[in-house]
């Protein structure tokens, strides 16, 4: 007997895990999922998109478009990769991150810093908007490879 095939590909299992991790966010319009994998392809550390410890969910917006920023989300969530790389408590010099959602330009300052120095993702929506246009530009003058995974063979629906 030989060994079994279309078994997922490394890049396909951690994004597969960055989506499922993504399913424990409550943001009610956009859910992020993060793993952070080191050069042995062990996960060191995953994160989703959410309110930081000690801040309740029911007393806090979730709403993306009010006139008020205070009354948005915006200025309270902590994003995936953010909340990744805090989780990992240490050095991720060389790291992968594999993300569900291209990083914004803080969250790319983040990784950079962190000296993650690659980058899997597997949607890019926001590709047009200015931040993700600089996040893009960090990224490239960091020498931090991005790659787009289009196609896994598992997609965790909504």
């Amino acid at each position: 007997m030989s060994k079994r095939e279309n078994y997922l590909t490394w890049q396909e299992y951690f994004i597969t895990i960055a989506q499922v991790c993504a399913l424990r966010s409550k943001d009610p319009n956009t859910q992020v999922g993060v793993v952070i994998i080191n050069k042995n392809k062990e996960i060191i550390a995953t994160g989703y998109n959410g309110l930081p410890w000690g801040c309740s969910d029911d007393k806090y917006p979730w709403e993306n478009k009010q006139e008020n920023w205070l009354e948005t989300k915006y200025p309270y969530v902590v994003h995936a990769e953010a909340n990744a790389i805090i989780h990992a408590r240490q050095d991720c010099h060389d790291f992968s991150l594999y993300t569900t959602l291209f990083p914004c330009c803080e969250c790319a300052k983040l990784i950079i810093q962190a000296g993650i120095k690659q980058i899997f993702y597997s949607n890019d929506k926001h590709s047009e908007e200015e931040n993700v246009i600089a996040a893009k530009k960090m990224l490239k003058d960091a020498s931090v490879k991005f790659t787009l995974i289009s196609d896994p063979k598992i997609t965790i629906e909504k």
